[in-house]
């Protein structure tokens, strides 16, 4: 036992001297020789400091990090298996310049991160040919142009691929969303407004749990998703038609599904009853599109309580009185539609109560809402303004949106008896 500390002093002066002796593999050391070249330090980053210090070598650099080449069985060579460039830190404004071509020649690559800042050009071509062993690839918030290279699509071990926050456009490879892409869960190309083109028939029926394509220029219709999913967001597209069919693919709609966001599209038709039915379902944003009819919300069994804590159907076309059920929401917006009758005492009461936060009903049909003999909690907004009803009380309206200036009522002419259709 007394010969353990000295054997494994030995043990690390050994693996020091093999580091020491082992070198860079040539073809990565050019490799990040240009990504010095092409990039630099916004005024206030101070991210290449280590990079243009001549005692360095490249595996000592900042954000690089190196291992054994695994085609080198002496162990002398060093391959580039992580490269993060930029600091991430909220203070730092990031880097600027463009991606060399020769970064797709760092084949032991398994993550490469771009932090925001103002990098331009287009993504290489043929990253994806080059960077087989690729897990993550992150280089969202810059400026990035031209297309998602096709190369990406297949990538055997890719798991997370996020270029949101940029200014890519053309078609998005459909390999992306289709079964040659088996191990990638999360997709994020929001915010890029020059993506075109149509989301796949099919959804692959494997692993994406995160799909973030909004805003856009996505059109088409809306597939049944997978059942994996546990977030999604086509918001701000050009999308359209029916949503029926598209929750219960193949009879297994995502039940794990926590965030679904499908606002501002031109999807149509009635919102079905499997969108409230979805068991962990915490965000259900649905605004800003045509959907007309009335809302079909499924009551919730004795021993559950639906897990809403936004449902947003406001600014569409929709009929019909607010459904009961959706007193469980934390907040509920259904402005802007045709919706008329009384407003359930369930809901009333969930608001009183301090349990739903938000209630906007303004610009419907509504005829009445019954007040509690308590009063409105500070924490809670309530909009009941311009409907076919004498707002109940002050606190009715004190919640409303200041746009446009308060309006109290709609004027009789437009509150017909049956509601809704003026």
């Amino acid at each position: 036992m007394a010969l353990r500390p000295p054997l494994l002093l030995l043990l690390l002066l050994l693996l020091q001297l093999l580091g020491a002796r082992a070198a860079l593999h040539e073809r990565d050391a050019a490799a990040l020789r240009d990504v010095r070249a092409g990039l630099r330090d916004l005024p206030g980053s101070r991210f290449f400091e280590s990079w243009d210090d001549g005692a360095s070598t490249p595996c000592a650099y900042a954000g690089v990090v190196c291992a054994p080449d695994e085609d080198d069985p002496s162990g002398a060579l060093l391959r580039v298996s992580v490269l993060t460039l930029g600091t991430g830190h909220s203070d730092s404004p990031g880097l600027a310049g463009s991606v060399p071509a020769s970064l797709a020649s760092l084949t032991a690559l398994t993550d490469l991160v771009l932090y925001p800042g103002r990098v331009g050009g287009s993504i290489p071509e043929d990253i994806g040919s080059g960077l087989r062993r690729l897990r993550l690839l992150s280089l969202s918030g810059n400026q990035l142009t031209g297309p998602v290279p096709e190369s990406l699509a297949g990538l055997p071990e890719l798991h997370t691929l996020d270029l949101g926050n940029n200014r890519l456009e053309g078609a998005i490879p459909s390999g992306l969303l289709l079964p040659t892409s088996p191990s990638l869960k999360v997709l994020i190309l929001a915010n890029n407004v020059g993506l075109s083109g149509q989301i796949p028939d099919q959804f692959p029926s494997s692993q994406l749990f995160h799909v973030d394509l909004s805003r856009n220029a996505i059109t088409g219709a809306l597939p049944p998703l997978p059942p994996t999913l546990r977030y999604f967001s086509v918001a701000g597209n050009s999308m359209e038609g029916s949503l029926d069919g598209t929750f219960a693919g193949n009879g297994q709609g995502p039940a794990d599904l926590a965030f679904l966001d499908l606002s501002m599209n031109d999807f149509s038709g009635s919102i079905p009853p499997e969108v409230f039915a979805l068991p962990s379902a915490s965000s259900l944003l649905l605004s800003r599109n045509n959907f007309t009819g009335p809302l079909a919300v499924p009551a919730a069994p004795a021993s559950a309580t639906p897990p809403w804590s936004v449902v947003d159907v406001s600014h569409n076309g929709l009929t019909g009185e607010v459904p009961e059920a959706l007193a469980a929401a934390g907040s509920l917006y259904v402005n802007n539609n045709k919706i008329s009758g009384e407003v359930p005492e369930a809901v009333a009461r969930s608001v009183f109560d301090g349990r739903m936060t938000t209630f906007y009903a303004q610009h419907n049909f509504l005829t009445g809402f019954p007040v509690p003999p308590t009063p409105l909690p500070d924490s809670a907004a309530l909009c009941l303004s311009y409907n076919c009803m004498d707002l109940p009380s002050a606190s009715a309206a004190d919640g409303c949106p200041t746009i446009g200036g308060p309006l109290e009522s709609r004027p009789a002419d437009q509150c017909r008896s049956s509601g809704g259709d003026g």
